[in-house]
């Protein structure tokens, strides 16, 4: 499984052939002191997840894996990470498909090959216990040979719409180059290039968009994303309406019919 990877020395990689997911073996290393940069890659998931527990299909040939990192920053900062994930996966892809695939970043967490999904981003912090959190783990799923068909979504993989006969080897190595350049521009930058970059794949810009919350539902035309990492939606009344992504719970309109 490792034979032929080639990753920077600034990551520590542990591979496990089955696992309950990704995530939960980096959270329980995190735990225990793993350093930063500890890679978890595995080829199968018994219970990979998204937001919300949501379940996530793991079949083998596709890429899962989650990193953990030690940012050092308040809670509120170390979650612009999430979308440091999404343009340095989403570079890491299109550098393995042809330019002409349209590839595009839906808010909050998912990557899009046209309109389908192909990939899921998931940031679980440490339990807050102070200003600078200890740890966090940031969790990548990407559909590379196959997708799931039974979902409440439209997905597809990189090997279905792009053509593409990369691996998840080839795809995994490409991400930790993207992902540490893109880190350390954002430490140095801050959120702006990393918003700019996303910006200009993003999804439904310009766009009517629905959104539901806990709380309700809010429908409006899809603005900006703003200097934090909020969705920014433009309100049919007037004003404006920033989301979160704590606030956020889905697309209804983007799920397919029974």
């Amino acid at each position: 499984m490792t034979s032929a990877l080639n990753l920077h020395p600034a990551y520590e990689l542990v591979v496990r052939e089955t696992v309950d997911s990704t995530a939960e073996e980096a959270v329980r290393l995190a735990e225990a002191g793993a350093e930063e940069g500890t890679l978890v890659w595995a080829r199968n998931q018994t219970a990979g997840r998204g937001r919300f527990g949501r379940p996530w299909e793991s079949a083998p040939g596709n890429l899962y894996f989650s990193l953990i990192l030690r940012p050092e920053e308040s809670p509120t900062t170390a979650a612009q990470l999430s979308y440091v994930g999404a343009v340095s996966l989403g570079a890491a892809m299109a550098g393995l498909m042809s330019p002409l695939v349209e590839l595009h970043y839906r808010w909050p967490n998912d990557i899009l090959l046209y309109d389908a999904k192909v990939a899921g981003i998931l940031l679980e912090p440490c339990p807050a216990k102070a200003d600078v959190l200890d740890w966090l783990v940031l969790s990548l799923s990407v559909n590379v040979k196959s997708y799931p068909q039974e979902v409440d979504f439209i997905a597809t993989s990189m090997h279905a719409e792009a053509g593409s006969e990369a691996t998840e080897v080839d795809l995994l190595e490409a991400f930790s180059r993207s992902f540490l350049s893109w880190v350390n521009r954002w430490a140095d930058e801050g959120l702006g290039p990393v918003r700019k970059m996303w910006a200009q794949r993003a999804d439904k810009v310009g766009q009517p968009l629905e959104v539901e919350l806990a709380t309700g539902t809010v429908k409006g035309t899809f603005a900006e994303l703003d200097a934090d990492g909020a969705l920014v939606m433009e309100l049919p009344e007037g004003g404006q309406r920033k989301i979160t992504v704590a606030e956020f719970f889905s697309f209804p309109n983007d799920r397919q019919s029974p």
